[in-house]
């Protein structure tokens, strides 16, 4: 048969083998499988957030084979755009805008952003008030209530201060009356903060802010029956999806090598204490 075929004996036997070989296409996208099952969120994930992911797992391939595999398997999703829903007050002082829509952090604790969000919910309106940490995208503190007014900020901000060294940090946003409020800024200069405040009805100046909302409705509420369930409910769901999936686990693409916020942030300071040392 070799010789009919012109082909060596060796190169036939190489081929029979080849033959029960899975192909490349088929070993990639079984690796995109199983990193979309290995947490029910993953299936969430984007072409350059599944490049990262095999990456991390020692994979090399191409966005553009990417792309074709999750294409061929329905894996690309839509995007949706947020809404804000604070509103500005026109009694509130012109403020100076720090950041200038710099969403960079050279350090952890220094740039920190905040705002409102809204999720319809059986028993009422649930209002959700979260503070993202510039350097690394963790979130830092997450304080929920039924209603949007200036405590709901205040705690949020005191949640912080609990938990990490935020004094001396910039804290950007929106001109909502709950942010211009004196007990805000009361609490801001009890410890040591400095307040930056988004130009009014300029969406862009708090953008990757709206950008998390965005990936938290996304990935979570958009995908369940939230106007069926309880505020309480919600709330767990809330807090679970971002303080052990979105800061631990998810794979975050401004971080270099699409590091989670909390793993970033906690190399940094492994960093620094190996510099003092």
């Amino acid at each position: 048969m070799c010789t009919v075929l012109e082909v060596s004996e060796s190169g036939y036997y190489r081929f029979l083998k080849s033959r029960t070989k899975p192909g490349r296409k088929a070993v990639l996208s079984a690796a995109i499988k199983d990193i979309y099952e290995e947490h029910p969120y993953n299936d969430n994930y984007g072409i350059e957030r599944i490049r990262l992911a095999l990456e991390q797992r020692g994979i090399v391939a191409g966005k553009r084979r990417i792309t074709t595999i999750m294409r061929e398997n329905g894996w690309i999703h839509r995007r949706r755009v947020p809404h804000g829903i604070t509103k500005a007050t026109t009694e509130a002082q012109e403020a100076e805008n720090l950041i200038k829509q710099d969403f960079t952090a050279e350090e952890p604790f220094t740039k920190l952003l905040t705002d409102i969000t809204e999720v319809q919910c059986a028993d009422g309106k649930l209002y959700i008030s979260p503070i993202l940490d510039c350097y690394s995208g963790e979130i830092l503190s997450l304080a929920m209530d039924n209603n949007m007014k200036k405590e709901l900020c205040v705690r949020t901000v005191n949640a912080a201060a609990e938990r990490y060294p935020i004094k001396n940090a910039i804290l950007h946003n929106d001109r909502g009356s709950q942010y211009t409020s004196e007990a805000f800024k009361n609490k801001l200069n009890t410890l040591g903060i400095t307040h930056s405040l988004s130009g009014v009805a300029h969406c862009y100046d708090n953008a990757r802010m709206e950008s998390f909302f965005a990936t938290l409705k996304k990935e979570l509420i958009y995908r369940l029956p939230v106007y069926r369930m309880s505020m309480e409910k919600v709330k767990s769901l809330v807090f679970r999806y971002v303080f052990v999936y979105y800061n631990q686990i998810r794979v975050y693409t401004p971080n270099p090598g699409g590091l989670p916020p909390a793993v970033y942030r906690r190399l940094a300071y492994e960093r620094y204490d190996n510099r003092a040392a």
